[in-house]
Order: C-alpha cells, then sequence, then structure tokens
C-alpha cells in the first residue's frame, strides 16, 4: 500500500492509497457535515441535500446522470449520518477518470425548484417507512431523548413538519455554507494513478470557494431519561438503551468498541446468553458509536410485553455486574477476533478500505494504515476495558421503549 496526500490551494484535501494488485478503484467525497450541524428549523436538511445531488447540474440531467454511471458499470450510492454526507462510486480503473468528472460536477448541483419540490415527496414518504420500522422508530427517539439538546440529538431524516416547512433558499444557503472544499475531502483506493487523478480533481474543484464551516464540538454525558410509550398494531416490546462514552479521537475509542462487542455482540456476547439463549429476548445487542468529541454506546432488546420488565432487570444485572464480574481474557481475545476479521474482510476491497480511509481522515486529519489499526486492536488489555467500564458506568443509561397498547 501507499499512501498520497495533496492540499489543493481551496483547502480541498485528495487521499489516496493505492494498491497495484486491486481490480477496482473507488472514491468517496467525504463533506463533514449532518444532522448535527443544522438547526432545529431546518432539520433533516443534510439528508435531503443528498438527494438533490443526484438531480439536474447545469449540464446534466438525472436521466444523464443514471446513464453515465450505469455506462461505467460504476457501483455507486451516497449516505448521510449526523455528521457526514458522503458520495462514493467504485469502478474498473480505467473508468475512474470519468468517474471524477461526473463527481466533481454533480457536486455542484443546480438545486432548481421543480426537483426540490418533487423531492420533498420522496422525503416525506422515506420519513413515514421508518416511521413504521419500529426498531428504527425506537433508536431515533431514544438519541433525541438521550442527547437533549445537545446537536447530536437531530434526527437525519428530520420531521414531516421541518422538512413540510424546508424552502429552496434554505438548502442553497446551507449549501453554500456546508459544501466549501475546506469542509471536504476527496478520498480514492485501489488501483490508480494519483497524480492524474488530482488534475482531474483540480480541474473540476479548483475553482470551489472557501468559507468558515466550523462545528461546535463539546462532550455531552447523556440526559438518563426513562419515557415508555405505547403504539396501535404492535405485537413485541421494542427497548432503546443509550449511555455515554468516549469519542472518536479518543485513545480508548477501540477499548468501547470491544467492550460493546462483549456485551451486546449478536453471538457468544453477556446479553446472547442471558437474554437470547435464555428466551428472555428474540433480540439483544449492543454497539458503539463513536463520534466527533463525543460517543454513545447502543442497546436494543426485542422482546414480549410480558418479558419487557423481566429483560431489563436482566440488562441492568448485566451492567452492574460489570464492575465485579470483570471481563475475562478469553471474553477480550473473543472480541478482537471478531472486530478484527471485520476489519480485515471489508478493507480487501477498495469499496471497502474507502470508507476507513476517508473517515480516519475527516476525524483525526491523519492517514491510518490497516496495519495500524490491528496493531492498536490486538495491544488493548482487560484493564482498559475496565476502565471504560469505571469512567462510563453503563447502568446510567436513557431509556425509550415503545410496545402494544
Amino acid at each position: 500500500m501507499e499512501f498520497k496526500h495533496k492540499k489543493l490551494a481551496n483547502g480541498l484535501n485528495i487521499i489516496g492509497e493505492i494498491n497495484r494488485d486491486a481490480q477496482s478503484a473507488a472514491i468517496g467525497f467525504f463533506t463533514r457535515t449532518g444532522a448535527r450541524d443544522e438547526t432545529d428549523e431546518i432539520n433533516g436538511v443534510s439528508h435531503y441535500l443528498e438527494h438533490m445531488l443526484f438531480k439536474v447540474t447545469d449540464k446534466i440531467s438525472a436521466f444523464d446522470v443514471n446513464l453515465l454511471f450505469d455506462e461505467m458499470g460504476a457501483q455507486y450510492n451516497a449516505f448521510t449520518t449526523e455528521e457526514n454526507t458522503v458520495f462514493y462510486s467504485a469502478t474498473l480503473p480505467e473508468q475512474l477518470g470519468k468517474a471524477i468528472d461526473l463527481w466533481c460536477q454533480l457536486m455542484r448541483p443546480g438545486l432548481k425548484d421543480d426537483d426540490f419540490n418533487m423531492e420533498k415527496n420522496v422525503i416525506l414518504e422515506e420519513i413515514a417507512m421508518y416511521k413504521d420500522l419500529p426498531h428504527f422508530d425506537v433508536r431515533e427517539t431514544c438519541r433525541t431523548l438521550h442527547f437533549g439538546s445537545h446537536p447530536c440529538g437531530k434526527s437525519v431524516l428530520g420531521s414531516i413538519e421541518t422538512i413540510k416547512a424546508l424552502t429552496s433558499t434554505q438548502i442553497r444557503n446551507y449549501f453554500e455554507r456546508r459544501y466549501v472544499p475546506n469542509n471536504i475531502t476527496v478520498a480514492i483506493a485501489g488501483n490508480f494513478d494519483f497524480e492524474k487523478s488530482c488534475e482531474r480533481i483540480e480541474k473540476g474543484c479548483g475553482n470551489w470557494k472557501p468559507a468558515p464551516a466550523g462545528r461546535k464540538i463539546e462532550f455531552f454525558a447523556g440526559t438518563a431519561k426513562r419515557l415508555s410509550e405505547t403504539k396501535k398494531n404492535l405485537n413485541c416490546k421494542h427497548i432503546c438503551i443509550m449511555s455515554p462514552t468516549v469519542g472518536y479521537q479518543d485513545k480508548n475509542a477501540y477499548a468501547a468498541t470491544l467492550l460493546a462487542k462483549i456485551v451486546g455482540d449478536d453471538t457468544g456476547s453477556r446479553f446472547f446468553w442471558e437474554l437470547v439463549d435464555s428466551a428472555i429476548a428474540e433480540s439483544a445487542s449492543m454497539n458503539c458509536d463513536a463520534m466527533d468529541g463525543v460517543g454513545a454506546f447502543y442497546s436494543y432488546i426485542r422482546t414480549s410485553s410480558e418479558n419487557g420488565d423481566k429483560a431489563m432487570q436482566i440488562v441492568e444485572n448485566i451492567f452492574k455486574a460489570l464492575k465485579k464480574d470483570k471481563i475475562t481474557d478469553e471474553e477480550l481475545q473473543k472480541a478482537k477476533n471478531k472486530v478484527l476479521s471485520g476489519i480485515t474482510i471489508q478493507n480487501e476491497i477498495p469499496m471497502g478500505r474507502l470508507v476507513e480511509l476517508g473517515v480516519n481522515w475527516v476525524y483525526l486529519g491523519k492517514y491510518r494504515p490497516i496495519e495500524e489499526e490491528i496493531s492498536l486492536i490486538k495491544k488493548i488489555t482487560t484493564e482498559d476495558i475496565q476502565g471504560i467500564v469505571e469512567e462510563f458506568p453503563l447502568e446510567n443509561f436513557t431509556q425509550f421503549s415503545l410496545g402494544p397498547e
């Protein structure tokens, strides 16, 4: 692997990890903006804008966009999170230049009123669809409850009210503030020529104007509120639990990830043996979401209404027992094997490597080769895990439950 970096005069960062043995090349435009960068009034605008970038530009139509990607044989898409909006594609190496040229155009969309009004209905339908998915709805609500007034509590999709009220002028203003070159990283992974790629990117993006695009970063310990609601046509009880942990930049971020695996992996975890294997819950999992300066553990439990209270008592007992029934060497090694397998398998192809490459640069401002990640994970000890347990007691959680009437 060979790493390359170039920063254009307008602040746009271009990073590349070259793998001559790869059979493909992947490119992504990582824009450091998401739900946490929105105001309450325009909540959902980042995700809305993600949709709009695939519409008309000054030179090409939405039909042309699909046609051009199809002609390249590209796999392409985009996603929006609380903190980032990412546009990406994977192609054969000889098609990468065309993909670069097309993305450079798409990253400066027309944002026409007709497209804006048409896409509004699509977004509203998407919100309604996710509202019908209890596991998604309970997590979204719990996130808002946990973070309270902290910006990370905002919904990526927004609400029906904010999307209906959103105007094309507001989306254009947001674009001009956040989609500036100094707030964008272009990452490329696979088999490609870095210098030629930089020339094409500079030709397409070099005239973009920089502007301030900061973000307020502060830790938040959570509200620890607990709320329960009922909903028609539900058969199961859906429970989401959130508690604070370290952010992405913290040296203990991998230790937090391993703790989540030990407590709540789909198989072989403490949740699995005490909740799923014992038939108390149909599903029980825990994940770590390390973000910009702040983090959260998410737990999701799906069970019958009759077992809801029993399941929660077991969860609380598991959390409290972590301090006395300390993590064993065997548990830690199993968790390491799972995380290392996931990282290695994902990073075997350029498209999988792309996200890791881009996200590391966005959050850390540096290149982190996969060998370094593997080394950092292998070095984590049971004492590191217990340090997370002591500093961030899991029993201090926010809870939202959604069950049948």
